[in-house]
């Protein structure tokens, strides 16, 4: 049996720099170069996003579930004014 050298240098590896193919991307039209939305694109974002809630609420309101979570609310609205008064009455 032979023993390894215990001072073995390792053989030299041939590589070579590949440079990426792919170019970075430009940022986002709507955003700068450090990544920061525009003012433009936040507000279109915000606007949409509340003519969204807009339109559901109008859907909801337009249900008989919706009429029925307004109703339980007046309903609510109307026992508490009616305990509210009681408890005025009742303190003088």
């Amino acid at each position: 049996m032979t023993e390894p050298s215990p001072e073995r240098k390792p053989e030299p590896i041939e590589a070579e720099i590949v440079p990426d193919p792919t170019p970075p991307a430009p940022p986002a039209p709507d955003y700068d170069e450090h990544g920061v939305p525009s003012l433009d694109y936040v507000r279109d974002k915000i606007e949409g996003r509340y003519a969204t809630s807009i339109g559901a609420a109008e859907l909801a309101e337009g249900t008989a579930a919706g009429r029925s979570l307004e109703q339980q609310e007046a309903d609510r609205a109307a026992a508490a004014k009616a305990k509210l008064e009681e408890l005025r009455r009742s303190l003088g």
